[in-house]
Parts: C-alpha cells; sequence; structure tokens
C-alpha cells in the first residue's frame, strides 16, 4: 500500500481553515497579467491553484490583472488561456481587474472620504526620497495635509483627464514611519493616456497592483490568495485596504517560486529575446514558455509531474532542469512511438543479399505499451547507417560495425562488415557487408552472438527529414546570479538543424501529433513548420543527461 503523501504547509493551512469552519469551501485564483506568455514558473502556480482546490472539493477563478494597458494585449489573453487549458485544468469563473475598475474608483473615493487617501504632485523621485530607507523613517508629503474636498476633486480631474501623465498620483495614507517599505503611503493610482485592450478609452488613471489585487480577491471572496514570496512584504497592505474598506476578509499566503538551472524566469528578459530575435518567438522550443515546452514534445502529464516533485517550498531555491528532463523522459518512454532516423547516413551494401528481395520486419511501436501495437519495417540490400557506428579498424570491445565484426540490425539479422569504397579523400562512403539468412530476430539459429545492435532504414525506402536538435537556451547554470548580461551567457549550440537525415517510411503513416523516440538519439516531436511529407522535427530531450555526463 502506498504511502499517504504528508500536505504542505498550504495544505495544511486549508485542511485547518476547512476542519475550524472558517470557510464551508475554497476559491483560489490564477491572476497573470496579460504581457507575455506563460512560462514553466507560471505552471507551478497554475498547478498549485488548481491542484488545491480540486483536492478539497473547491474551485479555482482566472482572473487576468490588466492594470497596464501598456504592455498588455488580447494576444497573451488567448495565449494563456490556452497554455490552463493544455495544462489540464479549467476554471469556474473567467474575471479581469478591468472589470472592477468603478469598483475600484469607488473604494478610492471612500477612502479618500475617510482621510486614508490624498492626491500627490510630487514626481516619482521625490516620492521615492520622501520614503526614507529601510532603516531611516520617510517624510510627509506636503500634499497629505490636503483637505478631503480637495482631494475628491482633484482625484476626479485626474480621471477627467485633466492633468499630464506623471503628474499627479493617488496615494494611500498609511505609516510614513513604518519598518514596511510598503506601508509608506503606497501609490493607488496613476495617470497613464493609453488604450486599454478592453476598457478602450474611458480611463486615462489605473489602479496599482497592490490596490487592484486584494480589493480584487475580495470582490470574488477568494478565500486563498497565494502569491510568491517576493509579495510577503505586500501582505500588511493588502490586509489594510481589505479592513479598511470592510470587505471579504481574503488572505494572503506565500510560496517559493521557481528557479530553474540554465533560464530565465523574467518576462521582460524573455520578451527581449523575442525582440531581439535571439529566438524565434515566444513558442520557440528552447524558449521556458509553457507553448514553447509544447512545441518541444513536452506533455501536460510531465509537467504537472514536475510541479509534483519539486513541492511547494517557503523559501527560495534553485531548481535542477535535470529534474523537468527526468520527467518528460518518464512520460514520454512509456508513451512515445519507437522509430529508426539515420542523422548522418554511411551506405551499408549487403552484397549476398537476394536481388530485389525486401523483407517486412514486424517491430513493436513501444515495447513499455502492449497497445502501441507493431509496424512492418523495410530491411533490403542496401541500408544506411550512421557514420559513427562504423570503424575500418576498430579496437577491442568495439561493438558496432567494423571491419571482421558482427552486428545486428534492430529487429532484422545480423551482418558482417567485409570491404569498404573510399573517396578521393580516403573517406569511406560504401561498406559492403555479409548477412547471415538464419539470423533473423525472433527466429535466429545462427549462433552467432553479435555484440552490438544498430538502428538502420533501408535505402531504397528512406524517407527524408530535417532534425532540429535542440539543447539549453544558455550555458550557465544560475543565469541571475552572474553581473554579466544575460544575452552574453546565450548557449551558441542551442540549436543543431540536421538536413540530411533519413527515416523510415512508417512516419508517413502516423498521426502528426504522434511523439516518437528515436531509437538510440532521444525523444522528439513532429513541428508546426512540417508541410505535407516535408517532415521536420523537433529534439525534446536526450535519452540520458548529457549535461551531467560531460560535467557541466
Amino acid at each position: 500500500m502506498e504511502e499517504a503523501k504528508p500536505l504542505n504547509f498550504l495544505e495544511e493551512i486549508v485542511s485547518k481553515d476547512l476542519a475550524q469552519g472558517k470557510h464551508q469551501s475554497i476559491l483560489t485564483r490564477f491572476p497573470p497579467e496579460p504581457n507575455g506568455y506563460l512560462h514553466i514558473g507560471h505552471a507551478k502556480s497554475i498547478c498549485l491553484n488548481f491542484g488545491l482546490a480540486k483536492r478539497y472539493g473547491g474551485a479555482t477563478n482566472l482572473r487576468f490583472d490588466d492594470t497596464n494597458p501598456v504592455t498588455e494585449d488580447t494576444e497573451y489573453v488567448d495565449s494563456i488561456r490556452n497554455d490552463i487549458k493544455w495544462l489540464g485544468f479549467d476554471w469556474v469563473d473567467e474575471f479581469y481587474a478591468s472589470d472592477y475598475f468603478d469598483q475600484l474608483y469607488a473604494f478610492a473615493v471612500e477612502l479618500i472620504k475617510k482621510g486614508l487617501a490624498y492626491v500627490e504632485d510630487a514626481t516619482p523621485e521625490e516620492i521615492a526620497a520622501m520614503k526614507g530607507t529601510p532603516t531611516q523613517p520617510g517624510t510627509n508629503s506636503p500634499c497629505r495635509s490636503r483637505s478631503v474636498e480637495e482631494n475628491l476633486d482633484l482625484f476626479e480631474r485626474m480621471k477627467n483627464g485633466e492633468f499630464k501623465e506623471g503628474s499627479r498620483t493617488l496615494r494611500a495614507k498609511v505609516d510614513m514611519a513604518s519598518p514596511n517599505m510598503q506601508l509608506r503611503d503606497p501609490l493607488m493610482y496613476r495617470i497613464k493616456f493609453a488604450h486599454h485592450h478592453r476598457t478602450g478609452d474611458k480611463w486615462c488613471i489605473y489602479p496599482m497592483y497592490d490596490f487592484a489585487h486584494g480589493q480584487s480577491d475580495a470582490i470574488e471572496h477568494i478565500t486563498h490568495s497565494i502569491c510568491t514570496l517576493e509579495f510577503s512584504s505586500h501582505r500588511p497592505l493588502y490586509n489594510w485596504f481589505i479592513e479598511q474598506l470592510n470587505l471579504f476578509p481574503s488572505t494572503q499566503y506565500e510560496f517559493a517560486r521557481l528557479n530553474l538551472t540554465y533560464t530565465v524566469m523574467s518576462k521582460r528578459k524573455l520578451l527581449q529575446l523575442v525582440n531581439e530575435k535571439h529566438v524565434t518567438g515566444w513558442d520557440d522550443p528552447r524558449m521556458p514558455t509553457i507553448s514553447g515546452l509544447r512545441r518541444r514534445g513536452y506533455t501536460p502529464e510531465s509537467i504537472r509531474m514536475f510541479c509534483d516533485k519539486i513541492g511547494v517550498a517557503q523559501r527560495e531555491n534553485l531548481i535542477d532542469v535535470s529534474l523537468l528532463e527526468f520527467c518528460i523522459r518518464e512520460d514520454l518512454n512509456k508513451t512515445a512511438l519507437r522509430r529508426m532516423v539515420v542523422f548522418n547516413p554511411l551506405k551499408v551494401v549487403i552484397t549476398n543479399w537476394p536481388a530485389g528481395k525486401v523483407d517486412m520486419i514486424e517491430s513493436e511501436n513501444n515495447p513499455e505499451d502492449e497497445t502501441a501495437g507493431t509496424r512492418l519495417v523495410p530491411f533490403s540490400g542496401e541500408i544506411y547507417i550512421e557514420q559513427d557506428d562504423f570503424m575500418e579498424n576498430p579496437p577491442s570491445k568495439y561493438f558496432r560495425l567494423g571491419i571482421g565484426n558482427y552486428v545486428r540490425l534492430k529487429a532484422g539479422y545480423i551482418i558482417k562488415a567485409e570491404s569498404v569504397i573510399k573517396d578521393e579523400q580516403g573517406n569511406v562512403t560504401e561498406v559492403h557487408c555479409t548477412y547471415e539468412p538464419n539470423s533473423r530476430s525472433g527466429e535466429d539459429t545462427s549462433g552467432i552472438k553479435a555484440k552490438g545492435t544498430l538502428h538502420y532504414v533501408s535505402a531504397a525506402h528512406a524517407i527524408p527529414v530535417t532534425v532540429r536538435e535542440y539543447d539549453r537556451l544558455f550555458k550557465v547554470e544560475n543565469v541571475a546570479a552572474t553581473d554579466d548580461d544575460f544575452r552574453t551567457l546565450l548557449n551558441p549550440d542551442s540549436l543543431t538543424i540536421v538536413e540530411n537525415a533519413l527515416a523510415e517510411p512508417a512516419f508517413l503513416d502516423d498521426d502528426t501529433n504522434s511523439r516518437y523516440q528515436f531509437m538510440r538519439k532521444g525523444y522528439f516531436t513532429l513541428d508546426k513548420d512540417t508541410e505535407g511529407k516535408n517532415l521536420i522535427f523537433n529534439r525534446t530531450v536526450t535519452l540520458k543527461d548529457g549535461w551531467a555526463k560531460a560535467g557541466n
């Protein structure tokens, strides 16, 4: 019997809240800002919010934090929806912070009337200077003493577009001497003359995150508002706004965000990579975006497995990307169809093979899955193997093809190399072999023990394919820990394109959504750039962790 998994700290909180009757059911939310594509860090938050609600019979809202019209776009909204559904989750209600703009404005007016908010004339630099330092208290703004009537008038005029962008803001009147810098009269509203993707030009003032977030949670009756650790210092302000406005008491909890080796998680930096064309787009298979991982061949199951394995922590740590790669190998080993592809072909002629004969050899699609069935692989007198699988004068303990060596061809026959043909530069262009007629796999009575097994494709039946071998985008483990410009740390070998690969013909009969294990090569998926029979494959991951082996 499998042991029950211990509860993480958030599950302990929810269990206790339900047991004590604090909530009858739980409601979480996933609140992305639609200013970029979601990445693997967001996947952790998605799995946490939706998974927690599902475990305890609750529900999750999707709420777009669209309070900055300058950076937001419906393209990002659509991609976020698609990514969440692809991961296997659905939301009970879809909201936008902009749904609450009228209500948030009314809340701001209420705080002004209570003497808890005021219109500020100072510049951002002057406001920063007023705030002091973590060890020195701030100083009150001259605007702090404005009357309620004057603040109400100025705030309405801000809303009506009478002031220039950056000339005025609305600040909460909290405590300029607080040891928590977030409570030193934080900004609530700023002026932005920008077209909003949903509200158009109705508004020219927009709420700050700290003012919109907690109130949106309260309006929706979110019971457990789960954020990453950098928002822990914002929690007192989150609570202050809710208390002063006497709203539903949503509660914020923080967990450690995902930091992954050989990766950047900043949407600003990812956008730079896209805009500066270091990658082909947000869904470039080298990107840590969910759409990039999907295009590379990652499965929803593998990402959910990864998020489950890393767990939920209360302190920051750096997760090795090899764990993510382990998860996709585990999943694809059970589901991927086995196929043979030769990347760097070397022609092999079987001299004693009957002229014109073609054997159709039955081969398993996936030995890990009995339901995957079999396929027929053509075997003829002329085949291609990998250049690296032949050596004219092999050393001892060389188990691939060499003059005088026996090898088995996968699910086929045992062959022995007899001679070679070379070009003018002395390169081997063709290997002549003999085969043992009684050595066919499953029917072998030859008595020969071949120590190596090679993959191959029949020359007459091979189809040309393009293979994109993707590797890690950065060449250093902890990109954030370096002082260098992150763009100088890009791995120049993150993409290698193989244009002369040859594949067995079974690919032409496969579902284009299939994922594959190329025997002895790695796991691959068909790319969206494929047109007709011009197949293009992306490498998802190697069969083994080559970086660990190389000592990286």
